[in-house]
Formats: structure tokens, C-alpha cells, sequence
């Protein structure tokens, strides 16, 4: 074991916590590179491997289907982590050698210990690539759209939902876009520095080369090069990492210096800390989150940014609502949903949901709505948002809210970066704008 490349014992590791204990991939990566102390390089191999493991795992059990005489379910899910990872290696990784893959896997095996288990992982994976790129077949089933939700590597119900509101052509640019590997979009904070100062500083002092984001004005694209965490210009709160879509519902809310403004789901404090910036940090922020140790990461984000202004409330928005009853200028509900439209960054969320989630996503949204509606003055603004595009969670759920509390109406801001649609909806996706998926929308209190 001790021959075995760090990165790729720690990936198997990591993918066998996935599977057998439905750990989250962004916390299992990160206690596993802490505990195995792996150096940058072999932390960001691990990352990679991981990441795309998850991203591609129905199209690389369908790769492995032909070459393996045992049902992949079957499988000790050590030994599938092994294979999936490896013919992630041979088949996405250009620069690792097929043989130095195969040779970890079958030594990862060996610690099983069960006679076979170490003959047989070397027989599918020396079968699999000793396969030009080109004479490699998927096993795919004979029905279009589930075979397509394979070549994907997507959940069959959420690819036949994205083709009934997409059609094919776009849903499948659509599921691949969500494959990609996210770009590292950073936030400059306005009270520290400028975008040009923030570049400069990460050219000079990582090696780092950025560019301006594209709707965004204070946000920067930058090459990937370690986590931000380990930057000194996040460590100085000059930089926050956030992706473009998510900025946008910022300036969506349009905060004010001055104002009194509500973030009712505010943990971890990105957004929170954004609508400060704004408003120059003067005037209120009342953060509301019901999770303890998550609000504490409010506190630290404030912190960490400079901003003063910030008033962290534990508890429900349900709860908390009725102390700020009609107090807030803008309220910004960035609510809890199925997180399907970031599954560039969080790629195990596609296998852990159904159908089922985003009616209780549902149902959730609407509580959180309406009592954050009572917290909107007369004349006040309401956001909502999500990182789902789904319907269900975002439209109907405004449709609600409006058809109950008709004082709310829904603005149709004709100058905003990136175009609403005729509905006045923001909508963010990856395969058209480069962004995370995210859905918005404006809502003005009448007087």
C-alpha cells in the first residue's frame, strides 16, 4: 500500500465513504486530505478524480459492463471505487499512464485480502485498457431517453424532466454543461480593494492569472491553483470565492447604504456579505439562519470582510419574522432547495435526489416566503432565489406567494446584466451563460 500513489489512495478512500456511508463528497474530500496530509498537487489529483467519479459514474459502470463477468451490485464497493476510478483515469486523464493507474488499483485490491478479488480487478481493467479510446462501447439500454440519461451520466427521471421542458437537443448540452469542471469565480470586496487591486495581488503573490467576470463587476475568473482558503487576499478579506449567478442575485436585491435589509437563510454569509459590501456597510443586515454551528460561519465571514453592520439571528425565519414585522427595505430569500443547479460543484446531489425531494423542497420554500414576506415595509423589495432551475421550486412558489398576498407583484427590471426572461425570472445556466444554475426573482411590496 505504501507504493500506491497518495492521491489515488485517498480517492479510494473517500469514494467507498461516499458509497457505503452517504457521505457528502466536499466534507469526505476535505477530512481525507487533511488526515492523509497530502501536499497540494496530490490533494488536487484527489479532488479530480473524486469529482469526476461522481460526475460520470453511470456512463463509467456502463463502460465496465462489458468487461466484467460479476454484476457491478454485486460488487465489494472498495473494488468498485477502485474500478470506477481507475477507468476514470484511462478514460478522462490524458496525462496518467494507463499501466501506473492499473498497477495502484490492483494493489488497492491486494488489501481486501479475499482470494481473486486482486486477479479479477486486474483482468477487467487490463481488458478495458487495452481498448483504443475509439473501440470503447458503453453498454447502454434500448430505450433513447434512458440511454441518453446514461451516455450523460444522469439520473433517468432527471434527464426525461429536462427533456420534456428543454427538449433533447438542449437538455443533453445541458446535463453535459453540469459535467464540466466549474470555473474558480471569486468575489472582490469593494471595502478592501479594487478588481484590478484584487488581480494584481493574486498575480504577485499565488502566481495567478485572472480575468473580469462577465455580468458581474466585481467578479473575477481565476486559474485554479490551490483552494482560496490558503490565499493571503482571503485570509486579508479582499476576496470571497462565489460564483457569477450567485452575484447576480445581489444585485437582483439592489442593496442601499443605508437601509435596513433582511437575509432570512444566510449561512455561510456569502451573499450576506455581499449585500453589506454594497451598501457600503452602513445601515442594518438582520441574518437569519436555524442552524447553530452554520451561523457561527456568518459570524466569521463578517469578520473576515470588515463589516460591522451584520446582526446574526439563530433560529426559522417562521420563528424570527414576526420580531421585524414589516422593518426591511429589501428581504433576500436565498431559500434551502434540491441544489440541482450546481451539480458542477456538488455532483453527488444528482444520485442522492428524486422526484420526491423537490415536492418537499416545495413546501418548505413556500413557509420560508410567505413569512419573509412579512418582514417587507411598504414599498420594499423581495428577492427569491435558488440553485435549482426546477419549476416547481421557483415559479409555483412565487405564483403562490403572489396569488396569496396580492399587495407582492413581480418587477420586470428591463436594464439588468443578464436579461429576465418575458416572466421576469433570472435564469442562470451553465450550458448558455457560464454560470452555476440559479433562479430569481424581484418582487415589489405595494404601498
Amino acid at each position: 500500500m505504501s507504493q500506491v500513489a497518495p492521491a489515488r489512495r485517498a480517492t479510494a478512500r473517500i469514494l467507498e465513504r461516499i458509497e457505503t456511508r452517504d457521505a457528502f463528497a466536499d466534507l469526505a474530500l476535505e477530512a481525507e486530505i487533511d488526515r492523509a496530509g497530502l501536499s497540494p498537487r496530490d490533494a488536487a489529483l484527489a479532488t479530480e478524480i473524486v469529482l469526476g467519479v461522481l460526475r460520470w459514474r453511470r456512463l463509467l459502470d456502463a463502460l465496465l459492463v462489458p468487461h466484467s463477468r460479476t454484476r457491478l451490485e454485486r460488487l465489494d464497493p472498495r473494488v468498485l471505487a477502485i474500478l470506477r476510478m481507475t477507468v476514470y483515469q484511462i478514460a478522462f486523464l490524458d496525462r496518467i499512464p494507463a499501466w501506473a493507474a492499473v498497477s495502484d488499483a490492483v494493489t488497492l485490491a491486494k488489501a481486501r485480502a479475499r482470494p481473486g478479488v486482486p486477479e479479477f480487478v486486474n483482468a477487467v481493467l487490463r481488458a478495458f485498457a487495452r481498448r483504443r479510446p475509439t473501440e470503447r462501447r458503453a453498454a447502454l439500454p434500448p430505450d433513447p431517453l434512458d440511454a441518453l440519461a446514461v451516455g450523460c451520466s444522469f439520473p433517468t427521471w432527471l434527464a426525461v424532466r429536462w427533456v420534456a421542458r428543454f427538449g433533447r437537443e438542449e437538455a443533453e448540452q445541458l446535463m453535459l454543461a453540469m459535467n464540466d469542471r466549474p470555473p474558480l469565480t471569486v468575489r472582490v470586496n469593494p471595502l478592501s480593494t479594487s478588481r484590478e487591486g484584487a488581480a494584481r495581488r493574486l498575480r504577485e503573490e499565488e502566481g495567478l492569472g485572472s480575468k473580469p467576470t462577465r455580468w458581474a463587476a466585481e467578479g473575477l475568473i481565476v486559474e485554479h491553483g490551490g483552494p482560496p482558503s490558503h490565499w493571503k487576499a482571503f485570509a486579508d478579506g479582499e476576496l470571497v470565492p462565489q460564483d457569477e449567478a450567485s452575484m447576480l442575485v445581489t444585485h437582483l436585491l439592489d442593496p442601499q447604504p443605508g437601509e435596513t435589509i433582511a437575509d432570512v437563510c444566510a449561512a455561510p454569509g456569502t451573499k450576506m456579505g455581499h449585500i453589506a459590501a454594497l451598501m457600503a456597510n452602513r445601515g442594518r443586515v438582520i441574518a437569519f439562519d436555524r442552524d447553530g454551528p452554520r451561523l457561527a460561519l456568518v459570524h466569521e465571514t463578517a469578520a473576515r470582510l470588515g463589516l460591522t453592520i451584520v446582526e446574526p439571528h439563530e433560529g426559522a425565519v417562521e420563528t424570527l419574522a414576526p420580531r421585524f414585522g414589516a422593518v426591511c427595505d429589501r428581504v433576500l430569500v436565498d431559500a434551502p432547495c434540491s441544489n440541482l443547479g450546481v451539480l458542477r460543484r456538488n455532483p453527488d446531489v444528482k444520485w442522492r435526489r428524486s422526484p420526491e425531494d423537490i415536492a418537499d423542497a416545495r413546501r418548505r420554500q413556500r413557509d420560508i416566503l410567505a413569512a419573509a414576506a412579512s418582514m417587507v415595509k411598504p414599498g420594499g423589495v423581495l428577492v427569491y432565489a435558488t440553485c435549482s432551475l426546477e419549476p416547481e421550486e421557483n415559479d409555483d412558489v412565487v405564483r403562490e406567494l403572489v396569488d396569496r398576498q396580492p399587495a407582492f407583484g413581480i418587477e420586470h427590471l428591463a436594464d439588468f446584466p443578464l436579461a429576465l426572461d418575458d416572466g421576469g425570472m433570472l435564469r442562470c445556466f451553465p450550458h448558455r451563460h457560464g454560470t452555476d444554475g440559479f433562479t430569481a426573482c424581484r418582487l415589489r411590496r405595494g404601498p
